[in-house]
C-alpha cells in the first residue's frame, strides 16, 4: 500500500471539500460552533487550503477547498499537512475520488532510499472508484523512485533490471541487448556509454494487451548519470545529473500504467541505459559515429549525448511498423529556459496527434506546451565531415535543434511526438515534493487510452 492511503479505517474523520462559490451553503449545512470557527478563523475555500473543525473530544473532521479545474493538486498538501497518523474519510461532496485520491498520494511520497521516514503521514481511505487514481500514484511513486535514486546506485545495469522487473511482473517480456550486439545493433548508445566502466545496454520490454491491438512505442533517454563527456559539465550543471534517466522512468510509469489496465494495444517499450563518463574510451568531440539507421553523425559537443541515444531507438522503432511513437527524456536546458521547470515542451510530426496529446495532457492536469519542428532550421545540423551533427553551431533554438535531430531518424509516415521534460521538483508544493517527477507520464497513459478507441486501422497499425 502506499504511504497516505489505507482501507476502511475504525474512527476516520470526515474530510468535506468545497468549492469557493458553494462555501456560504456549506457553511449554511454545518453545526453552528463549526461554521463559526471557520468564520473566526478566515478560512475562504480557495483551492488547497485546509482548516481542521474541533469537536468536543477533539478533531470532528477538516474541510478542503477545491480548485475550479478540479485539479488533484488540491488535495496534494494534507497527507503531510493534517496531523499525522490520522485516518480520513472522503464526506459525500463534489470532488472527483480519483483527483482527490490522485493528489492525497502523490503528496504523501518522500524519497526513503537513504533517509529516515519522520512522520508518518494522514492517512485516507481509499474510496469506491479510486482504483485508476491508485495505480497511477503506485506507478509514478516508482517512478520516482528510480530518478531519486544516485548514480551510485542506480547504473544501466539497474535501470535495464527495473525494466525487466517491471515486465516480468506483468506478464511481458525483456531482451537485455549489451556487449558486441550492442555494438553491432545500437552503436550510437554503445558510443555514448563507451567511457563509463559501467556497460551501456538497451532494455526492450514487449507486452499485448491484444494480438491485433495498435503497436506503441515508447522510447526513453535512460542516462543515469551525465557528466557532460569531454565537454565536462560545470558544478552547478551537474549537480542534478543522477536525474538524466527521467525520461526512462517516464516511459516505465506510462508502459505500468497501461499494462496494469490491461489496454488492447501491443506495447514496446525502449530504454537505452548509459552512463556518459570520462575516460581513454569516451567519445570525443568531432568523432564520427554511426548509428542504426546508417547515418553517420559527428559529435560536435559530448553533452548532447541524449540524442544520440534516441536516434538509434528511434530507428529500431520505426523498424517495427508501430502505429505511434513516443520519446521522452531530460534533453536540452533550452526547453526550460523557454518554458520553464513544469511545462515539458512537445515537438510532433502529426497535427491531430499533437492536438490529441495536448487535450488528453489538459484533462488530466498533466500538460505540455507544443514547440515547432521549424523546418528552416535543418540545415543548422550540416556537418563538412558526416550526414549531420548533433549540434548546431548557432546558439539559439537548442531545443528545437535537438528535435530535429531525432526526426531525422523517424520515417515520414509514422506518427511520432518527442517530449522534453525536467522531470524534477525543484521545490515541495501540493502533490509534488522536492525531487523526481514523473512528468507526462499521466497524459501519456491518457493518449493511449484514446487510440485504443480507434480502430487499428485508423491509428495507422
Amino acid at each position: 500500500m502506499l504511504d497516505g492511503l489505507t482501507a476502511k479505517a475504525a474512527g476516520a474523520l470526515p474530510l468535506y471539500a468545497v468549492r469557493a462559490d458553494g462555501y456560504a451553503a456549506f457553511l449554511d449545512g454545518l453545526p453552528a460552533s463549526s461554521a463559526g470557527f471557520l468564520r473566526a478563523t478566515g478560512f475562504g475555500a480557495k483551492a488547497g487550503e485546509y482548516a481542521l473543525l474541533p469537536g468536543p473530544e477533539g478533531l470532528a473532521g477538516a474541510v478542503v477547498g477545491l480548485a475550479p479545474d478540479g485539479s488533484p493538486w488540491a488535495f496534494g498538501g494534507l497527507a503531510r499537512g493534517l496531523p499525522s497518523g490520522t485516518a480520513w474519510r472522503l464526506a459525500p461532496g463534489p470532488q472527483d475520488a480519483v483527483s482527490a485520491t490522485l493528489g492525497w498520494a502523490l503528496g504523501a511520497y518522500r524519497p526513503g532510499r537513504h533517509k529516515a521516514a519522520g512522520l508518518a503521514p494522514a492517512m485516507l481511505e481509499i474510496p469506491e472508484g479510486a482504483a485508476e487514481a491508485v495505480m497511477m500514484a503506485e506507478a509514478i511513486c516508482a517512478a520516482r523512485d528510480l530518478i531519486n535514486a544516485p548514480a551510485a546506485d542506480l547504473g544501466p545495469a539497474e535501470l535495464a533490471g527495473a525494466v525487466a522487473t517491471l515486465a516480468a511482473r506483468h506478464g511481458g517480456t525483456c531482451t537485455i541487448v549489451e556487449g558486441e550486439d550492442l555494438a553491432r545493433e545500437f552503436p550510437a548508445v554503445a558510443a555514448v556509454g563507451g567511457g563509463s566502466p559501467r556497460a551501456p545496454q538497451v532494455a526492450m520490454l514487449h507486452w499485448s494487451g491484444a494480438d491485433d491491438g495498435p503497436l506503441i512505442v515508447l522510447c526513453g533517454k535512460g542516462v543515469c548519470f551525465d557528466s557532460g563527456g569531454l565537454h565536462l559539465k560545470p558544478p552547478a550543471g551537474m549537480l542534478r545529473m543522477k536525474k538524466d534517466m527521467g525520461g526512462a522512468a517516464v516511459v516505465l510509469a506510462a508502459a505500468e500504467m497501461v499494462m496494469r489496465s490491461a489496454l488492447p494495444v501491443r506495447l514496446l517499450v525502449l530504454v537505452g541505459a548509459v552512463e556518459n563518463a570520462i575516460s581513454g574510451t569516451a567519445m570525443r568531440p568531432m568523432d564520427v559515429l554511426r548509428t542504426r539507421k546508417g547515418l553517420r553523425v559527428e559529435v560536435g559537443n559530448t553533452d548532447a549525448e541524449g540524442r544520440l541515444v534516441l536516434c538509434d531507438l528511434l530507428a529500431y522503432a520505426a523498424e517495427q511498423s508501430p502505429a505511434v511513437i513516443f520519446d521522452c527524456a531530460t534533453l536540452t536546458g533550452a526547453a526550460r529556459t523557454a518554458l520553464g521547470p513544469d511545462l515539458p515542451a512537445l515537438f510532433c510530426n502529426d497535427d491531430a496527434l499533437a492536438a490529441q496529446f495536448l487535450a488528453a495532457g489538459a484533462a488530466v492536469h498533466d500538460p505540455m506546451w507544443r514547440l515547432p519542428l521549424h523546418a528552416g532550421y535543418e540545415s543548422w545540423l550540416d556537418s563538412p565531415f558526416a550526414d549531420l551533427s548533433n549540434v548546431a553551431q548557432k546558439p539559439m533554438a537548442g531545443a528545437v535543434i535537438a528535435a530535429l535531430f531525432l526526426r531525422r531518424f523517424v520515417p515520414a509516415g509514422i506518427p511520432w511526438a518527442h517530449l522534453d521534460l525536467y522531470a524534477w521538483n525543484d521545490s515541495t508544493r501540493p502533490g509534488r515534493p522536492e525531487g523526481g517527477e514523473a512528468q507526462c507520464a499521466r497524459s501519456l497513459y491518457a493518449i493511449i487510452v484514446k487510440i485504443c478507441r480507434v480502430s487499428p486501422e485508423a491509428a495507422g497499425g
